[in-house]
């Protein structure tokens, strides 16, 4: 079974993607990152398709970042090191078509990889918002970057040092400005579907054309930090055996704070 589908409506111009590994949380292994990527690609070059609606599903997340059992084979280098999520998101493959991620539930770690590439966040009332890298020995370096474009710097820095020790609920999400809109809960996807469909309505190069205009915004920031992200997460991430200890820990020693 695919572990990513798309749904497209010839009527309004708008595509769903759906990450469908709901009994995995939607988390991304091998697999899915390559059908992600294929997705992308092959939203670029159907026309009918004018904007695009990015979600999960299930109830429980939109997505809980890389699966912990997926294999990434690795070159024995520090400065080599491969990231399977780098190309998992729409502008990564060149797609400039508008992107609204619906969210509900969880949303954590390498789900950044895709917030930080969509227009915007529409999130229900079940949603919430964590980093859990430093928890487990790792940098949180490429989330981070992406997010800081999102978020005021002090949320950014909180989010990504509190680990799973702290999770940002929908309505604080929105306060801080991830989140463009709260919609009732079970109603994300629709509320998400709304806004793409006027949005598909609109011409489109000048649509496309103002979406390359606010990516170029933020790109010399965005870019400096991605520049350093390999070096930092080689100097600073944990061995992998440290982080599979710290990880196989998770859930003692009390529960997380919500921050509303």
């Amino acid at each position: 079974m695919s572990t990513v589908t798309v749904r497209s409506d010839p009527d309004s111009g708008v595509a769903v993607v759906t990450l469908n590994r709901p009994g995995r949380l939607n988390a991304i292994d091998l697999a899915m990152a390559g059908e992600l990527v294929a997705v992308w690609r092959a939203l670029r070059f159907d026309d009918a398709v004018r904007a695009v609606v990015l979600t999960g599903a299930g109830e429980r997340a939109f997505c809980t970042g890389i699966d912990r059992d997926a294999v990434v084979p690795q070159p024995d280098s520090p400065f080599a090191q491969d990231d399977p999520l780098l190309d998992v998101g729409p502008k990564a493959n060149d797609l400039w078509k508008p992107v609204v991620a619906a969210v509900r539930g969880m949303a954590c770690g390498g789900a950044f990889y895709l917030l930080g590439e969509a227009e915007f966040v529409v999130a229900d009332t079940t949603a919430t918002f964590f980093d859990p890298h430093t928890t487990y020995g790792m940098v949180s370096a490429y989330e981070s970057v992406l997010m800081a474009q999102r978020m005021p710097y002090g949320e950014v820095a909180r989010m990504a040092l509190m680990g799973t020790a702290e999770r940002i609920s929908a309505r604080r999400a929105y306060e801080v400005g991830l989140v463009s809109e709260l919609a009732p809960r079970g109603e994300v996807l629709e509320a998400a579907v709304a806004c793409a469909t006027v949005i598909a309505g609109y011409p489109t190069r000048a649509v496309q054309g103002t979406v390359r205009a606010l990516w170029a915004a933020s790109e010399a920031g965005r870019s400096r930090g991605v520049a350093q992200a390999p070096h930092l997460i080689a100097l600073g991430n944990a061995t992998g055996e440290r982080q599979a200890r710290l990880f196989a820990q998770r859930g003692r020693g009390g529960e997380y704070r919500l921050r509303e």
